[in-house]
């Protein structure tokens, strides 16, 4: 199914290039798809989008509440839940010292990984917020900084079990240095919330089934290994494709049948081997 792609020219003028946008999408572009683009699709992408426009001009936030309260403004955040828990893990604590951590942008983390956008954020919690109830349990591949662990930790309280996993050693010391500086400190102690070295193409059976899965990184496929580890019940939101990726919604019915929806394209570093992501770094 085509995904709606719009490249703008950078070193254009911020306010000229938002209005013209804004032109552009009330001129009714939706005819120059008359066929080959799904309708409905193409509506909800181009709403996607004009908002992704309108964070992407907006010069940044410098404290964590501004942040939540700003996606709360743009749609991003609907649920007063994840809100509670955007604000109650400070972002700033899982983004390096050197960039700007409540702007709406991926930052770098090193060693060829990022810490996801804000809104990107959101929007995963969003996805899987139902099935982040108190007691489930959570799986994060490709964990990174550690920050949607820790959010995930919140979610599913003492009683529940969120399990970051990243193959590089050094990000993982790195996460937890940070998450023992978050409100999810009690949570990493008491072992509901862990974070270890492997390969999250093979997630991490000791702990399955998980009632959530979410993956950070692009898969040319969905890893078996994965579905098999979902609960029947569970949800699954992970980013597929290689050049082109839509970040794909995977519910395992409880016949254990798989239907899955693509929410919105989108592009993330690759879900690959340790060696191959620190070949460029």
């Amino acid at each position: 199914m085509p995904t709606l792609r719009l490249s703008l020219p950078l070193s254009a003028p911020r306010t000229s290039l938002l209005h013209s946008s804004r032109r552009f999408f009330s001129a009714g572009f939706s005819r120059l798809f008359p066929s080959c683009y799904p309708r409905g699709k193409l509506q909800r992408d181009c709403r996607r989008v004009q908002l992704f426009l309108k964070m992407e001009f907006y010069t940044g936030m410098d404290k964590n509440k501004a942040m939540v309260e700003y996606l709360q403004r743009y749609g991003v955040l609907r649920s007063d839940r994840v809100a509670e828990v955007m604000e109650m893990i400070d972002r700033a604590l899982f983004v390096p010292k050197e960039n700007p951590p409540y702007l709406d942008s991926p930052m770098p983390i090193g060693y060829n990984a990022t810490i996801s956008a804000p809104h990107m954020h959101a929007l995963c919690l969003e996805l899987l917020k139902d099935h982040l109830q108190p007691g489930m349990r959570a799986l994060d591949v490709g964990s990174g900084s550690g920050y949607l662990t820790a959010c995930f930790a919140m979610m599913v309280g003492p009683e529940g079990r969120a399990v970051g996993i990243e193959h590089i050693p050094e990000l993982v010391a790195a996460s937890i240095e940070n998450v023992k500086r978050s409100a999810a400190t009690p949570l990493l102690e008491k072992g509901s919330l862990s974070l270890h070295v492997a390969d999250g193409r093979y997630g991490w059976p000791e702990a399955a089934p998980y009632d959530t899965i979410h993956v950070g990184a692009a898969a040319p496929e969905i890893p078996k290994a994965l579905l098999d580890q979902l609960k029947p019940g569970g949800r699954m939101v992970i980013p597929v494709g290689d050049l082109f990726q839509d970040l794909q919604v995977v519910d395992k019915k409880l016949d254990g049948s798989i239907i899955s929806r693509n929410e919105t394209g989108v592009r993330y570093v690759p879900l690959t081997s340790r060696s191959a992501q620190l070949q460029n770094s």
